[in-house]
């Protein structure tokens, strides 16, 4: 049996707490171990505690990582990200930074369909090389899972080969990631004009494929005008639940269509984005027990001002979560520390609610609640070591990088 003693934490941010996701003021308590350490046994969490107490615990043959005065987390937990695709959107940026909004470079043909020609014309193995190359971005800003979705393939074959990609990520990143099937993330050029058509396509013949193949664990839909509606994303997600997929939605990013009110009427798991999402939604959010997961990263990088209104659904008692939405698009950044100043600057939360939300709650919304997400006896020793004596720290210096070594299972995969 294998035993390590992490000892000499100027802080060990355990997160230790009730056995579900944290609301409300629970939010603000992270469990800060002052002078901290941790006996980790075969990969699992064994004891928290101050570094005395985990010295005099910890067998004569333990291997010792002395973290020298730095700052402990759980790894963080990444709910919301598209790390699969090929090449990148570097000139729409660019077009942005001339005036063109968005979505006027969706209308032209760029946007999700620029993606998606690149995306089909690569293979398994150059999509899986190059989000390799996105995973290691991710574990060198302190992430140890993360939510992967498909939606840049948009037919059957390319959807497919989407998702088995992010299955072998999962085996070959040295992280955990989860599979979501997102085939309604826009309409292919082939259906233009045919929303109904290629919703058919998605039910009848990627849901099946998907579900057969279990290649996911969710079934995401980007409900928004332009893309699919409420009636749409209705027919598809219901066809989804059926089927045995746990339901995930982009909704009131845009536009206020009513998309809060839908995740809840449907019972998904949770509703992301919601930039546009008003008290009525947020209302019927937690009457329902839909987790929100917030994005701020894509409302700066396309320049927007208009953030989720995350104090209210924070003051309304909902388990509020943080990720990067990662994607070529709108959100190139792999980085939850940069989200939680975002989270901060624009959103107001606390840096202790943010951490909560990228890690504990996070877990939560991705049924993994029990597993990770804490550093607590019984837990898997994800966790993530960063070069500051205080964690809000993270949240307070953004751009630089200050993750000084990541473990998952308790073995370093970054870092010294």
């Amino acid at each position: 049996m294998k035993t390590i003693a992490v000892i000499n934490a100027a802080q060990l941010v355990t997160l230790a707490g009730p056995r579900r996701a944290r609301i409300g003021e629970e939010m603000s308590d992270v469990a800060v171990v002052n002078d901290g350490g941790m006996l980790i046994r075969d990969g699992m969490v064994a004891a928290t505690g101050t570094s005395a107490q985990i010295k005099r615990a910890a067998p004569a043959d333990a291997e010792i990582i002395d973290v020298n005065g730095r700052v402990v987390l759980p790894g963080f937990v990444d709910a919301h990200a598209h790390p699969v695709f090929g090449g990148n959107r570097v000139d729409e940026f660019e077009m942005r930074a001339r005036g063109a909004s968005y979505e006027e470079i969706a209308a032209s043909g760029g946007g999700i369909r620029s993606t998606m020609r690149r995306t089909r014309a690569a293979t398994e193995a150059e999509l899986e090389q190059q989000a390799l190359q996105h995973l290691r971005r991710f574990i060198a800003c302190g992430t140890t899972t993360l939510e992967a979705k498909s939606g840049y393939g948009l037919s059957v074959d390319d959807e497919l080969k989407m998702l088995r990609v992010i299955r072998s990520l999962g085996d070959n990143s040295g992280i955990e990631v989860v599979p979501t099937f997102l085939g309604a993330h826009a309409v292919p050029p082939e259906y233009e004009g045919n929303i109904a058509g290629y919703a058919e396509l998605v039910m009848n013949e990627m849901l099946p494929r998907v579900v057969a193949e279990d290649l996911a664990e969710y079934c995401d839909i980007f409900c928004e005008h332009g893309y699919f509606d409420s009636d749409i994303a209705r027919r598809i997600l219901k066809d989804a639940k059926r089927q045995g997929l746990q339901l995930r939605m982009h909704v009131d990013q845009l536009t206020n269509s009513g998309g809060a009110a839908l995740a809840a009427e449907l019972g998904a798991t949770t509703a992301d984005h919601l930039e546009q999402t008003e008290h009525d939604g947020i209302a019927a959010l937690k009457a329902a027990n839909v987790q929100p997961v917030l994005l701020p990263g894509s409302v700066y990088s396309l320049g927007k001002t208009r953030y989720p209104r995350a104090r209210d659904m924070i003051e309304t008692g909902l388990a509020v979560v943080l990720a990067t939405d990662f994607n070529p698009g709108s959100s190139p950044t792999p980085s939850i520390p940069m989200v939680l100043s975002l989270a901060a600057t624009h959103m107001k939360m606390t840096p202790a609610e943010g951490v909560t939300a990228a890690t504990i709650n996070a877990a939560y919304s991705l049924g993994r609640g029990d597993k990770i997400g804490s550093l607590e006896p019984g837990k898997v020793a994800n966790f993530a070591i960063f070069d500051c004596e205080d964690f809000r720290e993270l949240a307070y210096y953004f751009g630089i990088p200050q993750t000084h070594s990541v473990y998952v299972r308790g073995e370093r995969i970054f870092g010294l």
